[in-house]
């Protein structure tokens, strides 16, 4: 679960890094479709016309819409109008809505446990995008891409309780490679379809040079197809609600990476933001370990 989250401070960074460079659903698009040609000499027997895939399409067209296609573009566009800071403090709330859609929708009520350790995870969040400094926080103004990124949260948090709940369909049996490359053929469709409109908004930016193709490199194999795979093991094994906790790492891995970037040495509130999101994983997993 840990090892996600590193790789998707990587994508945050370098999706802001490429504003100017490659428009958002571009951007997007590219990188999906060159982790389908990785994957596809891999996982192509799972489009055979007998295959039990298309038992389940509707199925996967959900989770290619939601885990790869709307929250990867919603992503970058935030990126395009929203700060580091508002992106990923609105990502930090997460932990509040796993557990709102899985009491409304999965019937699994949130306990108070859970609770308490969203917000102390929350907390170590704040405290990193404050820079120690909580009184800051209040002098952060909303825009549309706060908006982009909120629904981009709320939309992860239903792809990661269908992850934990593939009902009839039997993807657990399924070759590793097989079930990533159905929902990125999926997602990859859907990102398509999404381009059309930025093309018709005549707002397509791709510049190819050295640098955006080591970026497309780099988010066609860390963020999407380690992380992804890691991520659905993880969702497998401890549950949406616990794993979205990890996700508030994310920040964290982020303003060290970037402090790193700029030259600048880790600062005490990492040390405490780290001590807070690792005692709200803690807390919310107790009954687990117990």
């Amino acid at each position: 679960m840990v090892l996600p989250t590193i790789l998707w401070a990587g994508n945050a960074i370098v999706g802001r890094l490429a504003v100017g460079t490659i428009s958002p659903i571009m951007l997007n698009s590219i990188r999906w479709s060159l982790a389908a040609l990785i994957l596809l000499p891999l996982g192509w027997r799972i489009f055979k016309s007998n295959s039990v895939l298309w038992q389940n399409k509707v199925r996967f067209l959900l989770l290619g819409l939601l885990g790869v296609g709307s929250y990867n573009s919603l992503l970058y566009l935030s990126l395009e109008t929203s700060t580091p800071i508002n992106v990923t403090l609105i990502g930090g709330s997460m932990p509040m809505w796993m557990l709102l859609i899985g009491a409304l929708f999965y019937q699994q009520k949130a306990q108070a446990r859970q609770m308490f350790g969203a917000v102390i995870s929350l907390l170590g969040v704040v405290i990193v995008l404050s820079r120690g400094d909580l009184l800051s926080i209040l002098d952060v103004k909303l825009v549309i891409g706060d908006l982009f990124i909120l629904l981009a949260t709320i939309l992860w948090g239903f792809y990661s309780w269908m992850l934990s709940h593939p009902g009839k369909s039997t993807e657990r049996q399924w070759h590793w490679a097989e079930f990533l490359l159905a929902q990125v053929v999926f997602g990859v469709f859907w990102s398509i379809t999404f381009l059309s409109y930025e093309v018709a908004l005549d707002a397509v930016q791709l510049e190819i040079n050295v640098w955006t193709v080591l970026l497309l490199i780099y988010i066609a194999i860390g963020p999407s197809l380690i992380a992804y795979r890691c991520w659905g093991l993880g969702v497998s094994a401890v549950g949406p609600s616990l794993a979205a906790f990890f996700a508030n790492l994310i920040p964290l891995f982020a303003a060290i990476m970037s402090a790193a970037l700029l030259g600048e040495a880790p600062q005490i509130f990492h040390g405490v933001a780290f001590l807070l999101i690792v005692a709200g994983i803690l807390i919310s997993s107790k009954k687990k370990i117990d």
